[in-house]
């Protein structure tokens, strides 16, 4: 019997012959003369000189095969009380219909593509579509306000954006159109055209000579074929929060995109062929890419797009519901949602309303997954629960449970063990590695594995500085933590501003740009406080110009709408308090980290480098007057 430790090895002893093995289960259009391509200076790509293309390996090939009768998606609904399901034939030409439109309207290799969808199957068919092409696509979150997709509009130039007329949330519709029209305005960049999918819950207006509609203009013309792209042309952009608050654009090659995700999904989600396998997220995140639109269809899987809520949609027992359904194998969602699960139906009585003998079990990530919230899942479900981690830059797990190759002992806190392909170093800030129990800087050894990303877009410095620089041939995570004896990871904290609100990676400093443009406001700080439900939470403190008399509870109210404005819903910011002073060092660095351990209730020691300690009391006072910290 096959070993994790055989597999990890292997990988180590020869790292190209084990990708190029893992490339036989891709169609290439011309393969690779090698995995890996070394570009000097600590750049590297995989599988560059192949011709391949993904929308054939994730859907004609399985039309081709015999899976054509298979459904590919199921598009479940609570919010509309719907269910519909897309076989892969269906889903062929339903792609290469758009494709053919898109290219008709002069899209082409290389030009970029803006995604702006909810939970949708239109969604994914956009997201092949271009990639039948050769388009890059670049999916922005359905949440995020005018001002941050005008934002990746100015970063991506793209040449048409592919929108939906509104979002659907428990209760209320989401105008996703007045959003688009927004940001184009806001933009210096200018998409030719924009193509709108009009739902019936709200048909949107369409701007005369830019927007056409999605059925509209797709009538008549002739499907695409797919267009074999190198191994190293570019699949899409994938924006993540950048602590400057400019977001950053992860770029995903497309070979190393295929051969990776493929991978993954026998070894570590432990699913064949013909089963369903459900991603809880949404499209506009990493795990929206790889594992729902992506990973299963390439590897020949059922997939499921879910438009609902984890509680409210109609009730906590719509998990169970979706997976008894649609005979789910394994499962993906984020911590927070069983938080919300847990809250409703802390005795998981829903549970036993529904036939889960298909599940086989449960992958947590997008933060920390705490143990109470593991053990409560793993006593009500009767399953496996396995925690992984892994980021939107890396696109796929670096560290997990291999179930597809052998189920290790769980150890509730740690992601388990390090993918083949990683090579996962605990470093002290010389770059040093340190003993095992030691806590430091998390770094993975280069190059990278398959899958990951090359570069930023357009931003080769910021890459090298945001990744490479501090510890000089590695790749730095922004997580600290350990690894024990046995060799499992432990991720105990960020080492940036990013915040991880609901599996949702925030910038604080984004944030603080936001309430540093309030007119009454002279200096602010945000923090992430840790919550229960949501894991962390954004906390902002803002310090007024001198003279403003106003009313700090006004003041604090237009902050927190500012905040949800530019940013949006997603950002869970709804609490900002007005004080004096903010803590400094005496060279003026602001004390978060002190800020956020009094707001958590957790001891800290005075910082040595403090202006002044009498400032402390003030920010705990302040924390007290909006319930913190907690209990």
């Amino acid at each position: 019997m096959t070993t994790y430790a055989d597999v990890y090895q292997s990988w180590k002893n020869d790292p190209e012959a084990f990708w190029m093995q893992a490339a036989e289960a891709i169609d290439w259009d011309e393969k690779p003369s090698k995995a890996l391509f070394d570009l000097g200076d600590d750049m590297y790509e995989w599988f560059a000189d192949g011709k391949v293309n993904t929308c054939w390996n994730a859907v004609d090939r399985h039309v081709e095969q015999g899976r054509a009768d298979q459904v590919a998606i199921i598009h479940d609904s609570p919010i509309t009380g719907t269910v519909h399901k897309i076989t892969y034939r269906e889903l062929k030409d339903r792609v290469a219909s758009l494709a053919g439109a898109l290219r008709a309207k002069g899209v082409e290799k290389g030009d970029r593509v803006i995604i702006y969808m909810p939970m949708v199957p239109e969604a994914l068919e956009a997201m092949l579509a271009c990639g039948r092409i050769g388009a890059i696509h670049s999916v922005v979150f359905g949440g995020f306000a005018a001002h941050e997709l005008a934002v990746r509009i100015d970063d991506a130039k793209p040449k048409a954006i592919i929108a939906a007329s509104c979002g659907l949330e428990p209760g209320r519709v989401v105008h996703y159109k007045p959003l688009l029209d927004g940001a184009i305005e806001q933009a210096s960049h200018k998409p030719e055209f924009c193509v709108i999918f009009q739902r019936e819950q709200e048909v949107a207006k369409l701007t005369e000579g830019r927007d056409v509609d999605w059925h509209g203009f797709q009538a008549g013309v002739e499907p695409a074929d797919c267009l074999p792209v190198e191994g190293n042309h570019p699949s899409y952009i994938l924006y993540t929060s950048g602590t400057t608050g400019q977001p950053k654009g992860v770029v995903r090659h497309t070979g190393g995109h295929l051969v990776a995700l493929n991978w993954s999904m026998k070894n570590i989600y432990n699913v064949d062929p013909g089963d369903t396998f459900w991603a809880a997220s949404d499209v506009g995140w990493v795990v929206g890419h790889s594992y729902i639109c992506y990973a299963p269809l390439i590897h020949g899987n059922t997939t499921i797009v879910f438009e609902g809520k984890p509680v409210g949609t109609p009730d906590a027992g719509t998990f169970w519901r979706v997976i008894s359904e649609h005979n789910v194998r394994s499962f993906f969602t984020a911590p927070t949602a069983f938080r919300a699960v847990k809250r409703d139906d802390p005795k998981g009585e829903f549970v036993g309303k529904y036939d889960l003998s298909g599940l086989r079990a449960v992958y947590l990530a997008g933060e920390r997954a705490d143990p109470d919230t593991i053990n409560w899942a793993a006593n009500v479900l009767g399953k496996p629960i396995y925690d992984h981690w892994w980021q939107t830059e890396t696109g796929w797990t670096i560290a997990g449970m291999p179930a597809g190759i052998e189920a290790l002992p769980v150890k509730v806190g740690s992601p388990t063990v390090p993918m083949p392909g990683y090579d996962v170093q605990i470093l002290d800030e010389a770059g040093h590695p340190m003993k095992p129990g030691e806590l430091g800087a998390i770094a993975v050894k280069l190059p990278l594995p398959p899958g990951t990303l090359p570069t930023l877009w357009n931003a080769e410095a910021r890459f090298r500085k945001s990744y490479l620089e501090h510890f000089p041939g590695y790749y730095e995570t922004g997580d600290a933590g350990m690894i024990d004896e046995d060799g499992y990871l432990y991720i105990m904290a960020r080492t940036d501003d990013v915040i991880n609100v609901a599996g949702h990676r925030l910038s604080t400093g984004a944030m603080e740009e936001v309430l540093a443009n309030h007119p009454d406001v002279a200096e602010c700080a945000v923090i992430g406080v840790s919550d229960e439900l949501k894991g962390q939470l954004p906390v902002g403190f803002v310090c007024l110009t001198t003279g403003v008399n106003r009313p700090h509870d006004e003041i604090a109210r237009e902050c927190v709408a500012m905040v949800r404005d530019q940013i949006g819903p997603v950002a869970a910011f709804k609490l900002a308090c007005v004080v004096d002073r903010l803590p400094k060092t005496r060279s003026g660095k602001i004390l978060r980290a002190t800020m956020v351990k009094i707001a958590d209730g957790e001891a800290f020691k005075m910082p040595a480098t403090i202006d002044d300690p009498a400032i402390l009391d003030e920010i705990a006072e302040a924390l007290k007057s909006i319930g913190y910290p907690k209990g």
